[in-house]
């Protein structure tokens, strides 16, 4: 007789005379020479990176697109009975999937709504991979390579969305300033004297500027009460005869 052991996530499918016998494992186990053979299984999850897939999407765009699959064995006699190499299969089916999910979905899908895309495909891969003892727990897209013409007209609508959003800003701020000098001006109209005190700010924030000489107008009704004031002082100086 013979002794085999199998790791804690491993397990062994014996085969006695060609017959299915079973799992064993984990640990130390007999079996018999020449009529006894074994399959060792590993039950720990396996990532399968799967090769670039081109695909055309529903909207007849030619795009690459690159995914990673993980899995793991769950019925180790379906893994060994069912398929010749699950590894191999899976793979086949998870390309086959992908290339077909893309091809139902517009490219502004494949590029916004990649968990609803990799939810289906864990799903579909699932399905199709459960009689051989296969567990799919996720399946995640990892890249999207678009064609170079695809990738400039992309970049060119980026550029004109950005361009179109600085107008928007743009026009709203001109409105809102419209609006504040309408208020402003509604209100200099209703109190002269706002419009009289704003001149003279305007007078002293030019005359900050040492460097120029300006000659800038002042309306008569403005200096008429200085006017006014001048000639009362001067009457009140002038000696009565």
């Amino acid at each position: 007789m013979g002794v085999r052991m199998v790791q804690e996530y491993e397990r062994g499918v014996v085969f006695r005379l060609g017959r299915l016998i079973g799992p064993k494992g984990p640990g130390l186990f007999w079996i018999w020479p020449i009529i006894d053979r074994m399959v060792r299984i590993d039950l720990r999850t396996i990532t399968l990176e799967l090769p670039p897939q081109e695909a055309i999407s529903k909207d007849n765009v030619t795009i690459k697109v690159t995914a990673v699959l993980y899995f793991r064995v769950v019925d180790p006699n379906s893994a060994v009975t069912k398929v010749f190499d699950y590894g191999m299969a899976t793979m086949q089916i998870a390309q086959t999937t992908l290339r077909n999910v893309v091809g139902q979905s517009v490219l502004d899908e494949i590029l916004s709504q990649r968990e609803q895309i990799n939810n289906e495909l864990q799903r579909i891969i699932d399905e199709q991979t459960e009689p051989w003892g296969i567990k799919v727990s996720s399946v995640e897209i990892k890249d999207v390579e678009l064609p170079q013409s695809m990738q400039r007209a992309m970049a060119k609508q980026a550029e004109a969305e950005r361009e179109k959003r600085a107008k928007i800003i743009h026009a709203e701020g001109e409105e809102q300033a419209s609006l504040a000098l309408a208020r402003a001006a509604a209100n200099m109209g209703a109190e002269p004297a706002t419009l009289q005190l704003r001149y003279l700010q305007t007078l002293v924030e030019i005359s900050a500027e040492k460097n120029s000489t300006i000659i800038f107008p002042i309306p008569l009704d403005m200096i008429e009460p200085m006017l006014q004031i001048a000639k009362n002082v001067a009457k009140s100086t002038t000696p009565k005869e």
